[in-house]
């Protein structure tokens, strides 16, 4: 379980392709060692499995639904993404619930600056954008966000310079992509309703 807010950011070195998954070493600065192998850390949003650990390389194995949820089935050499360890008994929880498990992927339609912040406005899936509500939150590459429009073909966030400044954000152009959780609550709320129907 983690909570969006990040920290950390990681630099993807080498992917090792498999008949039905992939193999990412990404390099970063995070406090681990060898004695964190299972630990759960949150890449760009998606809760992954580290299983090896040596200077200062982390290797995590993505199965084949990992990547057909995610942006990962597109990662390329030397992509920067964010990383967050899971939370721990006591931390306070800045943002929200986020677990790690990545609903659908996000397309940059327009980034507007504005002052010295930015609107992001993405798309998404139609089967995704009923569970899209105003001021809830959302997960974007692992951040923990506010929905602040929905949109025809899915939803704005602003963006305030510390967080752009310290995520894969400021990468992000036109057309780019990023992986989305959609808040638990809200998918259990509706579900439970649809089911009372």
């Amino acid at each position: 379980m983690f909570n969006g807010i990040i920290y950390n950011q990681g630099l993807i070195k080498k992917i090792v392709k498999r008949p039905k998954g992939i193999n990412i070493f990404v390099k970063s600065n995070l406090k681990i060692s060898n004695k964190d192998i299972g630990l759960s850390v949150a890449c760009d949003g998606v809760c992954l499995t580290l299983i090896s650990y040596r200077s200062r390389l982390m290797e995590f194995y993505l199965s084949k639904e990992t990547i057909i949820r995610s942006k990962f089935k597109f990662l390329k050499i030397n992509d920067v993404i964010n990383l967050e360890l899971p939370l721990k008994y006591g931390t306070k929880i800045s943002g929200h619930i986020c677990q790690g498990h990545v609903d659908t992927v996000a397309k940059v339609l327009s980034i507007k600056k504005i002052d010295k912040s930015f609107i992001f406005d993405f798309e998404i899936p139609k089967k995704e954008r009923k569970h899209l509500i105003e001021k809830a939150s959302i997960c974007v590459n692992g951040i923990s966000l506010t929905i602040s429009k929905v949109t025809k073909k899915g939803f704005e966030i602003w963006i305030i310079p510390h967080t752009y400044k310290e995520t894969n954000l400021s990468k992000l152009n036109n057309l780019g992509l990023v992986n989305i959780e959609i808040d638990i609550l809200s998918k259990y709320v509706r579900n439970y309703f649809y089911e009372k129907k």
